[in-house]
């Protein structure tokens, strides 16, 4: 019987509302800190999981505020939030409190507090960014860091900076409030939002480590092992708590839909009829998902809920009272060089670990057991990933261009998005044409963002339904549109579904949709009729005439490769022939392999809606497993794939000459080749990139090009500008300006033996220095002998060495100064050598030398070598470098004849 409290005009009833929850006692203090600064206040409610403020901080806010918006990050949490609340306020569901989601709204103009998911508030916001007639808006879970949830912080940050009457309030379950403080900040922005605490809600509970004898993952994803044990755990955890209470209920958390079916299935067979085994997670029904969550009535059997991370936070599962933990979550994970973004089991994190645990000690004492030991938990990261960090940003990137923020400019986010993954969105929506040269959204771009599904599947719901239209057999033009918007709207909320497609076939998937037979197909017709309704009153665009003149056939498979190979056209696919297994080539150029047994199997075509990381077996060896995709032929890819297609030559450099094909291909696809004969621009262009790619030594130096570019080297190093910079990269950035006629002949076909290099590198000296080039850097160096003895220049690669001179020792006697080079900044080493070219010593200090370490030379080779002079004073003999004999019989200082 509805209570006199659910008159629309009286204000909630806090007292009777928050009856025994710990939440009440901070009542007050919330009231206050919202006052100060009405009637715009904010405030961060920071309460543990349990206390109450999904329950009480709306309404007190409704009762401060007016109408008040508050979003949970998930439909079931709305739904539940809703319905508990408006039990408790003696009202019903779509009156005084009301929900909406995807698919279902549950609120009127009498609504004083609405539940809603982040994505509902993002496009209602979109739509009207002052929010009118809404006097308060609460985000909850922000400690969840969704992308979505990201977004409306930032968004309503500054919507509450030019609304004076607009209160906004976040609340958490963990303690990273300041952070949220800080961006809420005061009406005035004099300071951070006040926090308002409460003290914990959870009763006694007791922790179990009982890791299993296997391991948790391997290359395909989570272990049979593992989730077998899991299963057997909960069983024997459930049959020990209800020995010692009949009441207690049990919920159990995998990281994903899979596995919540595969533990489920070994749990019934365990515990059997006596016990009742539910399932929750986001892909069954909504009906089945509130049923999960409700608590059972009396003379039903105890429960096993058996959930991913969506009964973590923001819901109670009632007369749960033991928790089993696999440890495991799904998070999103872009992966940057196969441009997809997909969900990857890992290790919970400690904070999850803990939400989970609190799920027990909500109502009464409590039990956790972790199905993994503690040095697991140890190593687990603190926090989740924030999904802004990780996650495919092309639909947030849309949302902000239509806020007219683009990239988030200006907006006080918890975390600006990465640089890069920013710079692949933006691109999308380019050439979505969904944004304008500024960023900003175009009016295409304004009607994307109301359609719910990411810009890519927006965009195939319109092109694709005027594609049907033109490609239609004849009829009333009223009735092709009709059939062309069910059709389309059908296979676009299919892909953008939580339905999984059964062996990645989405014919198999959109036939079980149409026959009832899969358990969201409620929902999903829900979904395509609000597609249909949107597509009514959407201008459809022209369609271009390649497109209209192809008929898209009568065939389902038809029908959902073409909107799927609109959507992504990069992920259109052909079979690799040759390759083991079934593996798939996509237009970026990933390589996937279908699941085993996919009745895709043997495709030539496909148009790709999911494909995510995977390894070994379960991909078919490429490194991703294909999730979902339907066939497609080589027209129809071709034509929905037109901005891809591209006709080349393509000439390169190899074995010293050059080969070219033509190719037409589909983005990475290669369509056909044949082999060409490239222009001279082509084929300079192939021997210039051989050359960036593996280097001058294709050419290779000679000695004396060697030569030259150490001495040339030299002079840069100690002079700099405008002597040239003559390393390796340096000289490939300035191929033209030095190489060019070579490059031009080896185009033409001239052998790379037949290049020198030296002259090409003369054409990098500056002049007029260049006439002081033999002065600065001369190639040999006379000594006192009269022998003129090459100087050996350091290497390129070697900033620290000097020139070197290898000399016979009795070719430099009487030589003090030792010679420097380059205007006297670099002195030459000397290697002095014996009479048969052995090390005797290094110096750069001659007249040291012969004043010191020379009679210790002296006295250890002038009994090897007795024919050579080894006088006392080397200062006041004849350098030489022939023998005694020669010397005595009247031959003069130079080499020996």
């Amino acid at each position: 019987m509805t209570s006199p409290t659910a008159d629309a005009d009286l204000p909630f009833d806090l007292e009777r509302l928050g009856a025994g929850l710990v939440f009440a006692g901070s009542l007050p203090g919330l009231e206050d800190a919202l006052t100060v600064n009405a009637p715009a206040g904010t405030a961060v409610v920071q309460a543990p999981p349990g206390a109450g403020k999904t329950t009480l901080v709306p309404p007190l806010v409704a009762n401060l505020s007016g109408r008040v918006i508050v979003t949970q990050p998930r439909r079931v949490a709305a739904r539940a939030a809703a319905r508990r609340l408006a039990h408790l306020d003696g009202s019903r569901v779509g009156d005084r409190v009301g929900y909406t989601v995807r698919g279902e709204h549950h609120a009127g103009p009498d609504t004083r507090v609405e539940f809603v998911t982040p994505g509902i508030l993002l496009r209602r916001l979109l739509a009207d960014p002052g929010l009118e007639g809404i006097g308060a808006v609460i985000i909850d879970e922000v400690h969840e860091r969704a992308l979505d949830t990201d977004l409306l912080l930032g968004l309503l940050a500054e919507v509450h900076e030019l609304r004076g009457d607009l209160a906004f309030l976040a609340m958490s379950a963990t303690l990273d409030a300041p952070r949220f403080a800080a961006l809420l900040s005061t009406y005035d922005g004099d300071g951070p939002a006040p926090v308002i605490d409460c003290p914990s809600a959870l009763h006694r509970l007791d922790t179990r480590w009982e890791p299993a004898a296997v391991a948790r993952l391997d290359e395909r994803g989570v272990t049979r092992g593992f989730l077998e044990h899991v299963a057997t755990t909960a069983a024997a955890a459930h049959r020990r708590a209800l020995a010692e209470n009949p009441a207690i209920d049990a919920l159990v958390f995998v990281p994903g839909a899979w596995e919540v079916a595969q533990v489920a299935g070994s749990l019934r067979r365990q515990v059997g009829p006596a016990v009742e085994v539910l399932e929750l997670h986001g892909q069954i029904d909504s009906a089945s998902q509130d049923r999960a969550v409700r608590g059972r009535a009396a003379g039903d059997p105890p429960r096993v809920v058996v959930s991913t991370s969506l009964a973590e936070s923001s819901l109670t599962v009632p007369g749960v009272r033991l928790v089993i933990d696999s440890g495991l979550a799904r998070e999103p994970r872009r992966d940057a060089t196969r441009g997809m973004t997909g969900l990857v089991t890992v290790s919970a994190s400690r904070a999850s670990a803990e939400q989970r645990a609190g799920r027990a000690a909500r109502q009464g004492p409590g039990t956790v057991v972790r199905c993994y030991d503690q040095k697991t938990f140890g190593a687990a990261p603190a926090h989740p990933t924030p999904e802004i960090a990780v996650a495919e940003l092309t639909g947030a990137a849309l949302t902000l261009a239509c806020w007219g923020a683009p990239g988030g400019r200006g907006l006080k986010l918890p975390q600006d998005p990465p640089q890069a993954t920013l710079a692949d969105a933006v691109a999308v929506l380019d050439e979505l044409g969904a944004i304008d040269g500024d960023g900003l959204a175009t009016d295409l771009g304004r009607t994307l963002s109301g359609i719910p599904a990411e810009p890519r599947l927006a965009r195939a719901l319109i092109d694709g339904t005027a594609w049907q239209r033109a490609a239609a057999p004849g009829g009333r033009t009223g009735t092709k549109q009709q059939a062309a918007a069910r059709s389309v709207g059908e296979i676009v909320a299919m892909v953008a579904g939580d339905a999984r497609a059964p062996g990645a076939d989405l014919n198999r998937l959109l036939a079980a949709l149409r026959s009832g037979s899969e358990p969201s197909s409620r929902a999903w017709k829900r979904e395509t009729a609000r597609l249909e309704a949107i597509l009514a009153r959407t201008r459809p665009p022209k369609v271009p005439a390649a497109a209209a003149a192809l008929s898209p056939g009568a065939g389902a498979a038809s029908e959902a490769g073409l909107i799927v190979a609109l959507a992504y056209p990069d992920r259109i696919a052909r079979r690799v022939e040759g390759a083991a297994g079934e593996s798939y080539l996509l237009a970026s150029g990933t390589r996937a392999g279908l699941p085993a047994g996919s009745s895709l199997a043997g495709q030539q075509w496909l148009a790709v809606a999911d494909v995510s990381r995977a390894a070994g077996r379960a991909a078919a060896g490429t490194g991703a497993v294909i999730r979902s995709a339907a066939p497609l032929d080589a027209e129809t890819a071709q034509a929905a794939a037109g901005q891809l297609l591209t006709d080349r030559v393509h000439a390169r450099f190899a074995s010293g000459k050059v080969l070219a094909r033509r190719e037409r291909r589909l983005g990475s696809i290669v369509l056909g080749t044949t082999p060409v004969r490239a222009s001279v621009e082509e084929a300079a262009a192939a021997v210039a990139t051989a050359l960036e790619s593996e280097g001058l030594g294709i050419i290779g130096f000679s000695p004396g090009a060697d030569g030259l570019r150490r001495r040339m080297a030299l002079l840069h190093r100690e002079l700099g500008a405008p002597w040239p910079d003559v390393g390796e990269r340096a000289l490939l950035g300035r191929l033209d300006e030095w190489l060019g006629p070579e490059l031009q002949s080896l185009a033409a076909g001239a052998s790379v033996t037949s290049i020198e290099l030296s002259e090409p590198l003369r054409r990098l000296l500056p002049w007029p220095q260049a006439s002081r080039f033999a002065d600065l850097a001369p190639e040999r160096l006379q000594v006192p002998s009269g022998s003129k003895v090459r100087i050996d220049y350091p290497a390129i690669d070697d900033p620290e060495a000097r020139p070197v001179v290898a000399v016979k020792l009795q070719e430099c006697f009487g030589w003090a100064a030792t010679p420097r080079l380059v205007d006297d900044r670099v002195p030459v080493l000397f290697h002095l050598l014996s009479p048969r070219g052995s090390p005797l010593a290094v110096t750069d200090d001659l007249a040291s030398f012969w004043s010191g370490p020379y009679a210790q030379v002296r006295a250890e080779m002038r009994g090897k070598y007795p024919k050579h002079p080894w006088p006392e004073d080397p200062w006041s003999s004849i350098a030489t470098a022939k023998t005694k004999r020669r010397l005595a019989q009247g031959g003069l200082g130079g080499p020996e004849k």
